[in-house]
């Protein structure tokens, strides 16, 4: 059902509730229904009898064979910070300004000689080798609630003037499309969500391709919307077959569906028969969640690696997008907020709650921040994975230059001019810092990269081609990276 969600900063708009399965409709109203975990398995037994999810695993296996996911094993895990975060006062810091512009936090050293961030991103800055700073982010077209510019890369990604914008389809769908999942049996984008409005889905290129919303498959924490834990859990019974249907007769069905179809066998001169029995067995796995399963299951951690994340949601989700990535999915999405609103990082001041202002708000933010991505970069490199998965923090723009926006002492406003944004892993090469701002943090100096570049490059990394399209309601081709070109620097 559709709710309306008053938005402090601009008009009400509709917004509809996500769930795990919605690339399967699993939730349309058929018959008899219930909006449980029961939805799954309706999902499950669509895609066994009608060959949705077989379908999938199918076309990802050909766009493999064709060449279009020659780079195998690629992932991306992307820390969205909803809001907005302040680039000021992250990761371009104005320390020799007066107080109104630079802010109200100090500076700290990093590993790279005479570059500085914010003091309250220690870890950060003693690895920044490790990283990439993009400081010239033009997010002049962004906003937010719904955010969709920098997740699609179309600058008419607006929903609240576009109605067109929600079917604009998400650059994590079009690598789910044309690279596909790095294992057959996991979904090959994947993603936290905390409100539908925070993240793009697949639209034109059709629901097979949306994320397949990880907060039900895991036992996590409760935030309040303001970030106090609430000492509840909720979650973790995704997987769960409805009483009355076990695995053992899932698969029975199973084995009934190829009874039937060795009966037509000798009508398949391709061998195309044989082909989709085994997407159907894939679909079965992946649907009993074996492979899934294990990947959501924290309990599999070692005690250390779990102590070393933390109890804090935000990490606990950090690890599982790394045991997500290492069984085989291609991009998980984490949406970094306690509220459903704008998003947690829209720091507005502390007398507009529950966003708070730089100092109160932002600044329980960082260090967890800072603690979460290195933590996440550290254990990866441990692994052995950096190299192959890409860790992306970013937001939808950056924060007014001046302090004391909307009446408040500490608060900055949306500043769609410039922001900025860190990379890591990848195999790509980091230790740099890529453009730069004027004197006052307001406007880009040199070295633009807008929504497009970030895409081209993604496609780069992916080996997807630069110059992908797909076709709108029309049937009108349309070009994802329109205008955008990789960024040589980190190749």
């Amino acid at each position: 059902m559709a709710t309306r969600v008053p938005d402090p900063n601009g008009p009400q708009h509709t917004r509809h509730a996500g769930h795990a399965f919605a690339s399967f409709q699993g939730r349309t109203r058929e018959g008899l229904f219930s909006a449980g975990r029961r939805s799954m398995l309706k999902a499950g037994l669509a895609g066994l009898g009608g060959l949705t999810l077989p379908g999938l695993l199918q076309s990802q296996s050909q766009a493999a064979e064709s060449g279009l996911a020659s780079s195998r094993g690629k992932s991306v895990i992307l820390l969205w910070m909803a809001g907005g975060p302040s680039h000021i006062d992250t990761w371009d810091s104005k320390p020799d300004r007066p107080w109104i512009n630079r802010g109200p936090f100090g500076v700290t050293q990093t590993k790279l000689p005479g570059v500085v961030i914010c003091e309250h991103l220690p870890k950060q800055a003693a690895m920044l080798d490790r990283f990439t700073i993009i400081r010239s982010v033009d997010a002049r077209h962004s906003n937010h609630e719904p955010n969709m510019v920098f997740q699609t890369a179309n600058l008419a990604a607006e929903p609240r003037v576009n109605p067109e914008a929600v079917r604009y389809p998400a650059l994590a769908s079009i690598i789910a499309r044309h690279h596909g999942a790095n294992h057959p049996s996991m979904p090959p984008y994947a993603a936290f969500m905390k409100s539908r409005s925070h993240l793009a889905f697949a639209g034109y290129l059709g629901k097979e391709f949306d994320p397949f919303i990880c907060d039900r498959a895991a036992k996590l924490p409760i935030y309040t919307n303001v970030g106090v834990d609430t000492g509840q859990v909720s979650g973790g019974d995704l997987f769960q077959m409805p009483r009355g249907l076990s695995p053992e007769r899932l698969s029975d069905r199973l084995s009934l569906l190829q009874q039937f179809d060795h009966l037509r066998a000798g009508l398949d001169q391709d061998g195309s028969m044989d082909a989709l029995n085994t997407y159907q067995r894939q679909a079965t796995d992946m649907l009993l969640g074996q492979r899934a399963r294990a990947a959501f299951d924290l309990e599999r951690e070692t005690p250390e690696t779990r102590a070393r994340y933390g109890s804090h949601l935000w990490c606990q989700q950090a690890l599982i997008a790394r045991r997500l990535v290492e069984a085989g999915t291609a991009f998980v999405t984490l949406d970094l907020s306690y509220h459903t609103a704008s998003g947690t990082w829209d720091t507005h001041g502390d007398n507009i709650p529950p966003y708070g202002g730089i100092s109160r708000g932002l600044g329980p933010l960082l260090p967890l921040f800072d603690h979460l991505i290195t933590t996440l970069v550290s254990d990866l490199e441990e692994r052995g994975l950096l190299d192959q998965v890409l860790v992306i923090a970013m937001g939808e723009f950056g924060r007014t230059p001046n302090m004391g926006t909307q009446d408040s002492t500490d608060g900055r406003n949306h500043w769609p001019e410039v922001m900025s944004m860190c990379l890591a892993g990848g195999g790509l090469r980091h230790g740099q810092v890529i453009g730069a701002t004027e004197k006052d943090g307001g406007t880009i100096r040199e070295r633009p990269v807008t929504p497009a570049d970030l895409a081209a490059t993604l496609f780069r990394y992916f080996d997807v081609p630069t110059d992908v399209q797909y076709e709108d309601h029309q049937g009108r081709p349309r070009f994802v990276a329109d205008g955008g070109h990789p960024l040589a620097e980190l190749f």
